[in-house]
Parts: structure tokens; sequence; C-alpha cells
């Protein structure tokens, strides 16, 4: 990835090394090459070929996420549970549509009190049934924020509130963000998650930065959290 990213080679050379990973058991290989999807995929955004690399996602994850399955499997490690949660979100936000109905339907159990969700599966089933969401789906989750009795929970809420799709949810988002729901550290969660999650979202937190940047600067003087919010 680094020498496509310095032209020495093309981008095309850096897929097919991907291509070769897809009976790779290891986590941090794993989320290595999601992390690197997703620095591919923020340039594709921008053009006609963002649709065909979530397919490349699918296909790439598709494999090990149907050998991890749901549920965690017994003699398991730490790091397969965090693998399972990796791939799930991926193939979730990609649109994989096994992977889309199973989360819809564990999230309904779990706001039905039916089947809480284990603590792993939180954020790819939080994540995936956002982004391909609506208006009740973001009023459900911010209702799960409001009742949430452990900051670690509301934090999880806050980092992936961003995926919804929708322009005048993604404000309602950005709005939230500054409001009381949401302690003044964790803003910038929020607001990055808003930027790293689609074009859309990225144009609309800039704004969002540029049009409140008197009340976010004098909240944060200068410190840390302010080179945060510029840099994501």
């Amino acid at each position: 990835l680094s020498q496509a990213r310095a032209g020495i080679i093309s981008t095309v050379e850096v897929l097919k090394v991907m291509e070769a990973f897809v009976n790779e058991p290891n986590y941090t290989v794993w989320s290595d090459l999601s992390c690197n999807l997703g620095i591919l995929s923020t340039l594709l955004s921008h053009t006609d070929f963002y649709e065909e690399i979530q397919v490349f996602v699918k296909d790439v994850f598709s494999p090990i996420g149907e050998r991890l399955g749901w549920d965690p499997k017994p003699g398991e490690g730490h790091l397969d549970a965090l693998l399972r949660g990796l791939v799930l979100g991926k193939l979730g936000k990609a649109g994989h549509k096994a992977t889309l109905e199973e989360a819809r339907r564990r999230f309904k159990d779990h706001v039905e009190g039916k089947h809480i969700l284990s603590a792993d599966l939180r954020s790819p089933v939080y994540v995936t049934i956002l982004k391909h969401g609506d208006s009740t789906t973001l009023d459900t989750m911010l209702k799960l924020h409001k009742q949430a009795d452990m900051q670690e929970e509301k934090n999880r809420i806050e980092r992936v509130l961003g995926a919804i799709s929708q322009p005048e949810l993604i404000q309602k988002v950005l709005t939230f963000a500054l409001s009381e729901e949401v302690r003044p550290q964790d803003t910038v969660s929020v607001i990055g998650g808003v930027a790293g999650s689609s074009k859309q979202g990225r144009k609309a937190a800039w704004k969002f930065v540029r049009d409140n940047w008197e009340e976010l600067y004098n909240r944060y003087q200068g410190g840390f959290l302010i080179s945060r919010l510029i840099k994501v």
C-alpha cells in the first residue's frame, strides 16, 4: 500500500495481494487489511468505483466471516472475539446481505430485552443497522444512549452514530454531538464518527466544525482534542 500511495506500483497490485489473505486466521493481519481497505474506500468514495470496492470488501471478508460465525466457539481466545467483531462490522457496513439480516434480528432482540448483545458484538451490530437504517433506527440508538448506565456503552454508541447515511440524519447526529447528552471530551468522537463514515458525512462534519468553530475552540482552548478534531 505504501508503494501504491507513493505512485511506484498500481493500486491493482495491492488489491491482488489482499485477495491472497482470504484464509488468514490472524486478527492483527485482518486489522491491517481492514485499515488499508478503509483508506482505499475513502479515496474511492469520490469516484464511480465506490460500490465496486464494497463488493471487493464483501468478497475478501465473507470466507472468514462464515468461518467465525456470530457466536463464540469453545476454546476461543480474546483475539478471536476481536476478529469476529472486526469482520462482522466490515461485512455489515459493506452491505453483506446475510450479515445485515442477522444484525437486524439480533438488534431487535437486544432492544426488546429478549437477548442482550454481548459487548464484543454491539459495535458491529450498531454500525451495521445504522449504516442501512432510517430515522427510527437513529431514534432507537439515541434512546439506548440515554438509557445506558455505563459510560462505556454511551461511548460505544457515540462512536458509531455517524454511520447513518441520510443527510438530515447526519445533521441530527452533529447537533447531538454538541448537546448536553454528550460529555465535552466525547464530542470529538461523535463528529469524527460522522467524518469517517462517508463522503457526505465528511463534508457535513467539516461545515459543522466551521459553523461552530468559536464554540469548539473555546471549549478545547487549543488542547489535543482540537488538533484531533482537525485531523479527523
